[in-house]
């Protein structure tokens, strides 16, 4: 038994490469330093079973049925014939730098190579290069996914479930037996099925149990697989989902993985969440600057770009104290509704009679950054870039396209189709003063083939990565935003090219406390985009007050999506003072620990907590009626044991907090407590009205 050992921050992992295709044999809680190699064959060693074959198949990253694996294989391909459809790969080399482990093995039967790499740092980066070594043969791709042993106590499965406007909803269910598995063939991230699962020991709650954590950095097709041997060993198996002759290899190409980023955490859900914040915030993209508090246009003037309107509404916004004003659809083409116009990307004379600059000069002297929507991606069978090339539509020949929302994807692997949009939108950037972009993407790919006829999502989706790169390059000031009918391209390969996300395309604040709390086990605050909108909201037809809309919006990147020309002088007086609150505890928002509790049914908890624990800000929201008349004690765990802090309520404008005869004594001038009574004892809340929300903070004396 060969073994590598890697220690990380959080969790060590071993690997063994005396199998050919590398194998972890161990994921968990740091071990002792030069731990002995005989421990691993002890623990790891497996009898032999009646009605089983003459060997035990390690559950290697990549894991073969040639070699006797009885689980769904990690490579799935063949050449002509049906040939090398269950290669075996030998003959390891290993190269080692600190923390990170590049395997290569070989087939010379199949005529393939596999490179494996493993890097542990916040969290484990695995991925895989397959490279078709024969000199003459193609070969045919049709899955390679990435495959991590779980042990056998981790007996519960955390996935999600969701749909537009109702994003990342956590989903707990038992993983007793067999395999759970879902797939999505949406053609970008998806609304229903975000690639990213979590394992753990069963009731693992966000402060207590061990879990295991899995995403796939991908913002295409996917798949992911969890299941349970007979045997009862268990793994978790993620990977990009390709359609029927979607790639081959030809000699001598390669095909690269998406990365699963993995976590683990011995002591709850929180915990391994962070580190994912902790690995996004280590990239060298990922911002810095403070994250401007932004106003979108799209439910004030929707397609009405009139511009006396317009600069009112930028008045307005300047005067709450927003710092980016964003121009959503309907500046460009023929696009005066939703049927036409994508695909051309230059300012409309309807709309814009003298360009955008008096627009975008107006915002700008006002100290606004200018920000403005695009939907680069897709294109209107009714725009000039449709009639004059059909051809560079994503679709099949010899059937009619499937429309959605009056859109057609475009063929960016193309390369003709490719420079024609980046050459629009790199004049639009070079010739008008825009920060900020929001990059949308309204609708799935269906059927679409390529210029050659194969399913084209693989090729568009790494053609749309290497255009967001190159205007990168040529742009490097300008920050993009990814959306996707709301939530629907939210993962960490996009966010290597973007600076936040559009969480949902709900603003409703009751559906977006869970959709926020669901999204916070991926992505940190500050790339998660949350919008006060209107007090009736428009997704729902639900109405809030101001102050439950702002204490959702707060934990995020926070914007307003509300019609600020409708607004009375007294809702301006108390939007402008949630802005303020929002910029004074940004800093922490922003560069603290995202912290999860766990509650009742009818509450969700949450907060964020300095990364020295000196300060912390929590929000408890009542999200229906609940059994109790008064929620119970708010416990608070993961502050400093030893540590003082005074606990205030932070007050929102217009908040009353429900039905009671007398306030508790702490309220109106705080209390000081410990860290380990906030944690054993917790906080007495009063009653609350349902869908209202109570902020606290906690800072060190």
């Amino acid at each position: 038994m060969e073994l590598i050992h890697l220690r990380g921050r959080s969790s060590d992992v071993v690997v063994d490469l005396s199998h050919g295709a590398p194998v972890i044999v161990y994921w968990g809680a740091p071990l002792v330093a030069d731990a002995d190699p005989a421990v691993f064959v002890v623990a790891t060693e497996r009898p032999l079973l009646n009605g089983s074959p003459d060997v035990v198949a390690p559950i290697a990253v990549v894991p073969e049925h040639g070699s006797g694996f009885p689980g769904r294989p990690g490579l799935l391909g063949h050449r002509r014939r049906g040939t090398a459809w269950a290669p075996r790969f030998g003959s390891a080399e290993h190269e080692q730098q600190d923390n990170r482990l590049i395997v290569t093995a070989r087939d010379p039967v199949a005529e393939l190579q596999l490179v494996v790499s493993f890097e542990l740092d916040e969290a484990l980066v695995v991925q895989a290069e397959l490279t078709n070594t024969s000199p003459t043969e193609r070969y045919l791709l049709d899955g390679l996914s990435m495959t991590l042993p779980i042990p056998q106590h981790a007996a519960e499965l955390g996935t999600f479930s969701g749909r537009w406007t109702r994003e990342f909803h956590p989903v707990r269910i038992p993983w007793t037996h067999g395999a759970i598995t879902y797939e999505n063939r949406r053609g970008r991230t998806s609304h229903e099925h975000p690639p990213l699962l979590f394992a753990g020991t069963p009731s693992f709650g966000e402060w207590q149990g061990s879990v295991w954590g899995a995403h796939l950095a991908w913002s295409g097709n996917h798949s992911g697989l969890a299941e349970r041997l007979p045997d009862g060993r268990r793994y978790l198996q993620l990977g990009e989902l390709l359609h029927p002759g979607e790639l081959s290899l030809e000699p001598g190409q390669t095909y690269r993985t998406p990365e699963v980023i993995a976590v683990h955490s011995e002591v709850g859900l929180t915990a391994a969440t962070q580190q994912f914040h902790r690995h996004l915030r280590a990239r060298p993209s990922h911002p810095t600057s403070p994250r401007p508090v932004l106003v979108n246009t799209w439910e004030a003037v929707y397609f009405d770009h009139d511009l006396d309107r317009l600069r009112r509404l930028a008045d307005r916004a300047a005067l709450v104290g927003i710092e980016r004003f964003v121009l959503d659809d309907g500046w460009f083409g023929s696009r005066r509704d939703d049927t036409s116009g994508l695909g051309d990307w230059w300012v409309s004379p309807d709309a814009h009679p003298d360009g955008l600059g008096p627009l975008i000069e107006h915002v700008t002297r006002l100290g606004m950054q200018f920000g403005i929507w695009v939907e680069p991606e897709m294109v209107n069978p009714d725009s000039d870039l449709y009639r004059a090339h059909p051809e560079w539509a994503l679709t099949t020949n010899g059937y009619e396209p499937v429309l959605a929302r009056h859109q057609l994807v475009l063929d960016l692997a193309q390369p003709a189709a490719y420079q024609h949009i980046l050459g629009q939108l790199d004049t639009l950037l070079r010739d008008h003063d825009i920060s900020f972009i929001k990059w949308d993407l309204n609708r799935d790919h269906i059927g679409g083939s390529g210029h050659d006829g194969a399913a084209g999502t693989h090729a568009h989706t790494i053609a749309a990565y290497r255009l967001l790169d190159e205007l990168h390059a040529r742009h490097p000031g300008v920050e993009i935003e990814s959306c996707a009918s709301g939530g629907a391209r939210i993962d960490h390969e996009i966010l290597r090219r973007t600076a936040r996300v559009w969480t949902s395309d709900c603003n409703d604040a009751l559906e977006r406390q869970t959709i926020q709390r669901g999204t916070s086990m991926l992505i940190p605050p500050e790339l998660m985009g949350a919008h006060i909108g209107p007090e009736h909201s428009h997704t729902t037809g639900r109405r809030h007050d101001l102050a439950f809309r702002a204490a959702t919006a707060l934990f995020g990147h926070l914007g307003v999506e509300w019609n600020l020309l409708s607004l009375s002088d007294a809702e301006l007086d108390a939007l402008t003072d949630v802005v303020a609150l929002h910029r004074r505890f940004r800093p922490l928002l922003h560069g603290g620990d995202a912290v999860r509790f766990d509650t009742d049914e009818a509450s969700i908890a949450h907060g964020v907590y300095a990364t020295d624990r000196s300060e912390a800000l929590v929000s408890f929201a009542l999200i229906s009626t609940s059994a109790g008349l008064t929620p119970p004690p708010l416990h608070l765990p993961g502050l400093r044991h030893d540590g003082r802090y005074r606990v205030e309520q932070v007050s929102l404008p217009g908040q009353h907090l429900g039905p009671n005869r007398s306030q508790l004594a702490w309220l109106s001038g705080g209390t000081t407590m410990t860290g380990a009574q906030l944690e054993t004892l917790g906080l007495q809340l009063p009653a609350l009205h349902p869908e209202s929300a109570i902020l606290l903070h906690c800072r060190a004396v």
